[in-house]
């Protein structure tokens, strides 16, 4: 009515009849029409009476015109899209009271089933009608299942709703409600259903009663787990475009523990992917998915859920043509717990959440009240804790939470400590109805309040760590309250801005150690990065060792300008001109626009012969060489299983995970050295492997076998593994047993190994293929996990750290050589070890692809502090390799 009475009033005061109207002559001039006389002459300069110049008129005329044009076309919009329908399916699920669960109820087709679906079905138009929004909208329902509780329905319902009603739709059916339906006899009861809620559904996913080609039911046995798996698996891919689902059930109290024993399907990313969805319900119902997951998981990742009741649903949306074999899965059942939580005393003990380290299940609320003795202080230490849930912004805890004293938890956190003023505190932990994550493992431990770390520093977290860790550069508080407040030692230490020390020798090293980069400040160029002579200390601060006589320093280059590698000052203009200005090619060294250059050590030669200024442009997925030879070969570096954790300080790596890495075991030996395959003949190790020592000749090839696809040292004949013999050792011509220079060596195999998931050729960089100071290096290997210990069975790996040449050869004087890298933490904890020699370390780079950084060679010890581990530098082997094997 509002719009209506708009275009009447608009239709009034402003048609093209209203107003005034112009003519040449004075006619009609008593008439409706009021006429304008054009005067003579000789009478030019005298106003016009009777009404606004002409053009104001027409401007006024033409306004009133684009003004109903526009409303005209606002109402038909309006009045359009009030009339535009949209199909909406809903999902839900509703509890039918004074029902008892009946076996039949779990057959479809059963007359049980249809009747009760019938009920339901009734039930659900009745309560439409009476809500203006749905009722006059409605079409159809479908119950798909049942389950006990007491008897649980789930359905979809479809509606035909106006465009503009659809969201106060969506909010109505989210909306729980009960619903009685009146008896039609005297004799009958009423029909009740409570709980009645239903979502918004990918219409992929609605069950459709007419094809059951992909549909499965299964019901757990007992205590036994029952196996399934998509159609073909694990010989032939399942269909594309398919829509598969299983239901999942188990007796009446019990929960059900679902386990992905393996998967593979369409990789998610930009192009699309095939998905599956697991729900808490036997209805697709989004607030409900415990886990979504799409692409490969390898077969040591942790895929178990479980459910909060008897019942769980499994959907595969394939939307892809990628071919991929798709999942195998168990599942059984569990006794539901009666109570979660509990009372814990002592001076310490150990909890969890549910069914950790699998996932907890959805609807959990656990209470643990824990006291230790009174005379002591209780805290809670989470050893793990995993709590993240999609698309919940950090730091907002509110869905699946840890709550101690007032503070909620949740996320992915490192280590944490949560303490009590008395003997006494509370745990609590909650996780809603969706997404499940591993949970935490916690242990609680009684403590003297005068003296929380006897004999440590504590941590403003709670953490207990070693009192000479206080003030020594590094964080091993989470906090950094290990390194707050300190009076830094002059003689070996450099005071930051912020108060943070540092070792001396890092200042001037072109390295920001400092966060506010004052151990970098009033630095000359000299000594930077060459291991020379160190520079003067910055104002201000106590001078560090002096620099041999023979190191003097030379000025830096002016402002504005930038120093060639070989000392040479350029204008700033001339770097990245595309011209070599320097003499050696470092002023083209590093520049984004890729442009060929005059070939030096620092440019890059394609095939042509051409020379290219990009830094690594090796398999990064471009072409940067006219000739695209920089992107050829590039079949290398790619892991079938992608998913990472975190050798001396590592952990089990997962099945596939590094599938280029080889274990050579020799004769009579077991195990010695680790090494990487780089084609399908040849393979890259460490030379001092191969010396001849107290009489056995390991510089004979018929002494090793190489075991490829490996993972657990006591499974060498599982599926997936080849075996090799060795046809030739070729050892570096200039390797030095003693220096360990020169510490490489390529191995032919007897034969070539097939390609596989678990088996691939990692990527060999380019001669002038840098890796930066703190740049993120994986070393992996079976050898020692602790110096002086147990070699380990499954393959190791631990994530280290580029070290700056100039701080490794300070640590390790007259060692390191230019042919040497250091990698691995200052602090120690994470390292190769006996027993790894030989073994890759392995980059990742761009396109997702991983090179081969080094070669484990030797250190002092295992993962000890300021003691970091020393690899084989392998781009300055890239010509050599080419030569003697042609890969």
């Amino acid at each position: 009515m509002k719009s209506e009475r708009a275009l009447r009033g608009a239709g009034g005061s402003g048609g093209l009849g209203a107003g005034l109207k112009y003519t040449s002559r004075p006619e009609n001039m008593n008439g409706c029409e009021e006429g304008v006389e054009f005067l003579p002459a000789n009478n030019s300069r005298k106003v016009e009476k009777g009404g606004p110049r002409r053009w104001v008129v027409l401007v006024a005329v033409l306004t009133v015109f684009l003004a109903l044009s526009l409303l005209a076309g606002l109402l038909a919009w309006h009045f359009q899209d009030r009339n535009v329908r949209v199909q909406k399916i809903f999902n839900g699920y509703l509890s039918v009271r004074n029902e008892n669960f009946l076996d039949a109820y779990e057959n479809s087709n059963s007359t049980e089933f249809a009747n009760l679906a019938k009920k339901v079905k009734e039930a659900l138009k009745f309560l439409y009608s009476g809500i203006p929004v749905l009722g006059p909208y409605y079409k159809t329902s479908t119950v798909t299942a049942f389950s006990e509780g007491s008897v649980i329905a789930y359905y979809w319902s479809e509606f035909d709703i106006p465009k503009h009603l659809v969201k106060e739709a969506e909010q109505a059916m989210a909306e729980k409600r009960m619903v009685t339906v009146p008896p039609r006899a005297r004799s009958m009861s009423s029909f009740v259903m409570t709980s009645v809620v239903a979502f918004p559904s990918d219409p992929r996913k609605v069950q459709n009663t007419q094809d059951n080609s992909c549909s499965f039911a299964l019901h757990a046995q007992g205590s036994e787990p029952t196996r399934f798996s998509t159609p073909g698996f694990p010989d032939s891919p399942y269909p594309s475009h398919a829509r598969c689902q299983w239901t999942l059930r188990g007796d009446a109290d019990s929960v059900l523990s679902l386990t992905f024993r393996s998967f593979d399907v369409a990789t998610c990313d930009e192009r699309g992917s095939d998905l599956v969805t697991v729900y808490d319900t036997l209805s697709p119902v989004e607030p409900h998915a415990v886990v979504q997951l799409c692409g490969t998981y390898p077969p040591s990742y942790n895929l178990t859920f479980l459910s909060s009741q008897n019942v769980l649903l499994i959907t595969l949306v394939a939307s892809t043509e990628r071919r991929h074999p798709g999942f195998e899965a168990v599942f059984f059942q569990l006794p539901r717990r009666s109570s979660c939580g509990g009372y814990l005393r002592g001076a310490q003990g150990t909890f969890s959440s549910p069914y950790y380290p699998g996932h907890y299940p959805p609807n959990v609320n656990c209470t643990w009240h824990i006291e230790v003795p009174n005379s002591k202080n209780v805290k809670v230490r989470f050893k793990a804790f995993f709590l993240q849930e999609p698309n919940v912004p950090v730091g907002s805890c509110t869905k699946d939470y840890v709550e101690i004293n007032g503070e909620k938890y949740c996320g992915e956190r490192p280590q944490f400590v949560a303490s009590s003023r008395s003997n006494k505190i509370t745990v609590h932990f909650h996780s809603d109805q969706s997404y499940t994550d591993t949970g935490f493992l916690a242990e609680f431990l009684s403590f003297d309040a005068r003296d929380p770390c006897p004999g440590s520093f504590m941590c403003n977290t709670g953490r207990c760590i070693r009192k000479e860790l206080r003030c020594d550069g590094w964080a091993d508080c989470t906090d950094y309250s290990d390194e707050l407040d300190c009076e830094c030692n002059a003689t070996y230490q450099f005071t930051c801005r912020d108060k943070f020390c540092k070792p001396l020798f890092w200042v001037c090293d072109s390295v920001r150690d400092c966060e506010d980069g004052s151990d970098e400040e009033g630095c000359s160029e000299c000594g930077r990065g060459r291991g020379g002579g160190r520079c003067p200390a910055p104002r201000g601060l106590a001078a560090g060792p002096r620099a041999p006589a023979e190191s003097s320093c030379s000025p830096g280059c002016p402002p504005n300008t930038f120093k060639c590698d070989n000392g040479k000052c350029l204008p700033q203009s001339q770097q990245c001109d595309g011209k070599d200005n320097c003499g050696d090619g470092s002023d083209e060294a590093k520049c984004q626009d890729v442009k060929a250059v005059t070939c030096t050590k620092h440019t890059y030669r394609c095939l042509n012969g051409l020379c290219v200024d990009k830094s690594s442009p090796q398999c990064d997925g471009n072409e940067d060489c006219t000739d695209g030879s920089d992107e050829k070969d590039c079949d290398c570096g790619r892991r079938s299983f992608t998913r990472q954790s975190r050798v001396v300080g590592g952990e089990n790596s997962d099945q596939g995970e590094w599938p280029w890495q080889v274990s050579l075991h020799a004769q009579g030996h077991g195990h010695l050295c680790g090494a990487s395959l780089i084609s399908p003949s040849w393979m890259v190790s460490a030379a001092h492997c191969f010396v001849d020592d107290r009489g056995f000749r390991y510089s004979e090839h018929s002494m090793w076998t190489a075991f490829l696809g490996l993972h657990d040292q006591s499974k060498r004949s599982a599926p997936g593994v080849q075996e090799r013999g060795l046809q030739r050792i070729i050892k570096h011509p200039f390797f030095n047993d003693f220096t360990f220079d020169y510490d490489i060596a390529l191995l032919q195999l007897d034969r070539p190994v097939e390609y596989s998931a678990t088996i691939r050729p990692i990527c060999l960089p380019a001669a002038d293929h840098t890796f930066p100071t703190g740049k993120a290096i994986w070393v992996t290997g079976w050898g020692q996990t602790q110096e002086a210990g147990q070699a380990a069975m499954i393959l190791q790996k631990g994530e280290i750290r580029v070290i700056n040449q100039t701080t490794c050869e300070h640590l390790l004087p007259q060692q390191i050589t230019p042919r040497m890298i250091c990698v691995g933490y200052l602090s120690g904890g994470v390292d190769a070890c006996q027993g790894d020699s030989g073994g890759p370390l392995s980059s990742p780079e761009a396109d997702g692809r991983m090179f081969q950084a080094g070669v484990v060679s030797w250190g002092e010890g295992c993962a000890q502090r300021n003691k970091p581990g020393v690899y084989t530098r392998l781009p300055v082997f890239r010509d050599w390799i080419k030569q003697q094997t042609g890969v």
